[in-house]
C-alpha cells in the first residue's frame, strides 16, 4: 500500500515542524502561578460589609449581658450573606448551641427577619419547615445599619426568650 501526500499536506507538515521548532527554541515562559503580584487581584470591595471590629463589639455587648445574668451562651455574628464574621462561646455554654447560634444568625441574615417570626409562623403554617436553612427558634436578629442589612447575630444556650434578649442587646449597637 502506497501512501501519497498532497502538496497541501506537505506544506502543513512543514509549517507545523517549523512552528514547533520555534516554540522549543524560545525560553519557556514563567509559570503565572509563580509570579507574586504587588496588589491583590480581583480585590473589589463589597458594597455592604460588617467589619470584624464591629462584630466583636456586638458580641462583647451580647456576652456581657449574658454574663451579667449568669446565662452561658454561644453567640455568632454573620455578614449580610450569612457568612461567619465572628463567634464567642462562653465557658459552660451548651455545645449543641454552637451550631444553633450560627444557624440562627444565618437565618436572620438570609431571610432579613428575626427568627422569632419563623417560631410564630410554624405554629400555624407547617410549610415554613420546608424552607431552606430556616430555624424556628428565637434568638436570631438582623443587623440593620442606615436602613441596610449588614449582617445578623444569633445567640443560643438558654430559653428562646433568654437567647432573644442577649441577641437584641448585641444588635442594639447597630439597630437604633
Amino acid at each position: 500500500m502506497k501512501t501519497t501526500f498532497s502538496p497541501q499536506s506537505w506544506l502543513i507538515a512543514a509549517f507545523l515542524a517549523l512552528s514547533l521548532g520555534a516554540v522549543h527554541a524560545q525560553t519557556p515562559p514563567t509559570n503565572p502561578q509563580d509570579v507574586i503580584p504587588e496588589k491583590m487581584p480581583f480585590n473589589i470591595p463589597y458594597a455592604i460589609s460588617l467589619h470584624l471590629e464591629r462584630a466583636e463589639q456586638i458580641l462583647a455587648a451580647a456576652t456581657q449581658e449574658a454574663s451579667k445574668r449568669g446565662w452561658p451562651m454561644n453567640c455568632t455574628v454573620v455578614d449580610a450573606g450569612g457568612h461567619l464574621v465572628s463567634f464567642k462561646r462562653m465557658d459552660g455554654a451548651q455545645l449543641a448551641s454552637i451550631d444553633i447560634s450560627m444557624h440562627k444568625a444565618r437565618t436572620a441574615a438570609k431571610y432579613r427577619r428575626e427568627t422569632k417570626a419563623f417560631e410564630i409562623a410554624i405554629q400555624t403554617n407547617p410549610y415554613v419547615a420546608t424552607l431552606d436553612d430556616v430555624i424556628a427558634s428565637r434568638g436570631g436578629i438582623p443587623l440593620v445599619d442606615a436602613g441596610m442589612l449588614v449582617g445578623a447575630i444569633g445567640c443560643s444556650g438558654g430559653t428562646g426568650a433568654q437567647d432573644e434578649l442577649v441577641a437584641k442587646t448585641g444588635a442594639a449597637l447597630i439597630n437604633k
